[in-house]
């Protein structure tokens, strides 16, 4: 298959894979995890990845990196909702691969009866979690509950990816790529879970 004949989302796949190999490659890595929060399609592990392999104390530096960075991009997603939603949702709806009209008005529906743990999933999970920073700045949720779920899931998640690739290498690299995702919705199913199990048994 020749690049021309790649999909978009495919090519910018390969271009953020590509990034691993720059001199700058932490700094493209935190303006990637920026990004992603609010618009950008690929996620940061594609490039997190292949930087933590076989470097446990470089793995944890690029897993803060990765951190920092998304939390603060999701602040400025969480903006972007609650001060220029009406002019951006256009852009969005048409040109940010799963942002959809359906997919935003049903997660208006969740938001009415589930707040931050919807949040906290999305930061760990493979669910979009660009959706839902902008959602939290359209439907006004708390600022410090949002800053706080982003914070703790985003951190676990980069951690954990950073501390099995620089510890195992190549063929962890290889598991994660195949099974990560549906291990990582399903653990954080069963944490989310867990806190409203706590909350209605109070």
């Amino acid at each position: 298959m020749t690049q021309k004949s790649k999909n978009p989302l495919r090519r910018i796949y390969d271009w953020t894979l590509s990034l691993a190999e720059k001199k700058l490659a932490g700094l493209w890595l935190g303006l990637l995890s920026f990004a992603e929060a609010s618009f950008f399609p690929i996620p940061p592990d594609v490039l997190l990845i292949p930087l933590c392999l076989g470097r446990l104390r470089k793995a944890f530096r690029f897993a803060l990196i990765c951190s920092v960075a998304s939390v603060l991009g999701g602040l400025a997603g969480y903006a972007m909702g609650a001060f220029a939603w009406e002019g951006l949702s256009p852009w969005f709806f048409q040109y940010v691969p799963g942002f959809t009209e359906e997919k935003f008005a049903r997660i208006q529906e969740w938001y009415a009866e589930w707040g931050w743990p919807l949040v906290f999933l999305a930061g760990f999970s493979p669910i979009p979690y660009k959706i839902f920073t902008i959602a939290s700045g359209v439907l006004g949720m708390a600022l410090l509950p949002f800053i706080l779920a982003s914070a703790v899931s985003r951190s676990a998640r980069f951690f954990l990816v950073a501390a099995l690739v620089a510890k195992f290498g190549e063929p962890m690299k290889e598991k994660i790529d195949k099974h990560f995702n549906l291990l990582a919705l399903v653990f954080g199913l069963l944490l989310v879970g867990g806190f409203l199990a706590l909350k209605f048994l109070r």
